[in-house]
C-alpha cells in the first residue's frame, strides 16, 4: 500500500511541541527530566498513527510513553489525532536502526513491536525489526528486568521473532497463538482492528531482557 505524503507534515509537527520532540537524541539519558518524573517509560518502535499508544497513555497516567515512527506523515496523523496535551506522552520522528543514539542504556522499561514490516524475502531479514542486531539495541537500552511486547499477525515472521528471541536468551513471559482468543481487554492498533475483523488470528509474545547472552 502506498503512503499518502502530507505536503504539511512538517508544519504539523513543530505546531504540536508539547506532543512532538524534534530533536529527540538531544534528551538521551534524559527523559525522565522531559517527563519531569521517574515513572516507567514504555516505548513503542513504529507507532504508526497512534491509536495503540494513545489508548496507553490515556489508560495509564502513571506510565510515561514514547511513540516513535520513521515515516513523517503517519507521525503527523498521529498528532493530529491528539486534540488535548498528553503529559505521559511524546512523539518523535526517527529511525529505529539508531535508536541508541536517542536512549541511554538501561533507560526504558518496556517495548512494544505491534505489526512491524514483516519483509518477507530473505534477503531482507536484517530488516526486521526482530533480527539479533535490532535485539542487542533493545538489550542495551532496556533495564535489566525490561520487557517487549511483540503483535503480529504474520506467522513467518512470528515464527522467525521466535528463533530469534531463543537465540538471544530472552526469557519467554507469555505466549499466544491466537491473543484475542486468550485475552481481555486489549488495546489495538488500526491495523489489529482490520485484521479482527477479517477473521485473522494475532499472534503474540512476551519476552524479559537477555542483555545479548548468545548461545
Amino acid at each position: 500500500m502506498r503512503l499518502r505524503k502530507l505536503k504539511n507534515a512538517s508544519q504539523v509537527l513543530h505546531s504540536r511541541l508539547d506532543i512532538f520532540v524534534p530533536e529527540p537524541m538531544l534528551n538521551k539519558g534524559k527523559w525522565s527530566k522531559v517527563f519531569a518524573n521517574n515513572n516507567p517509560i514504555h516505548l513503542e518502535i513504529g507507532m504508526g498513527k497512534g491509536k495503540f499508544i494513545i489508548e496507553h497513555a490515556q489508560k495509564h497516567p502513571d506510565i510515561n510513553y514514547i511513540g516513535l515512527e520513521i515515516e513523517q506523515s503517519v507521525i503527523a496523523k498521529a498528532v493530529r489525532k491528539i486534540e488535548n496535551n498528553i503529559p505521559n506522552l511524546y512523539l518523535i520522528n526517527y529511525d529505529a536502526n539508531f535508536i541508541k543514539e536517542v536512549f541511554d542504556e538501561n533507560e526504558i522499561d518496556k517495548i512494544f513491536l505491534n505489526f512491524s514490516d514483516p519483509w518477507p524475502k530473505n534477503r531482507h531479514a536484517k530488516r526486521r525489526l526482530t533480527e539479533k542486531t535490532f535485539l542487542d539495541n533493545y538489550a542495551s537500552i532496556l533495564k535489566d528486568q525490561g520487557t517487549i511486547e511483540f503483535k503480529t499477525d504474520n506467522r513467518k515472521l512470528f515464527e522467525f521473532s521466535l528463533l530469534e528471541f531463543v537465540a538471544r536468551k530472552w526469557d519467554i513471559v507469555n505466549m499466544s497463538l491466537n491473543l484475542h482468543e486468550d485475552g481481555e481487554d486489549i488495546i489495538t492498533t488500526e491495523y489489529e482492528d482490520k485484521f479482527i475483523n477479517a477473521g485473522q488470528i494475532i499472534y503474540f509474545i512476551e519476552v524479559k531482557n537477555g542483555k545479548n547472552e548468545t548461545l
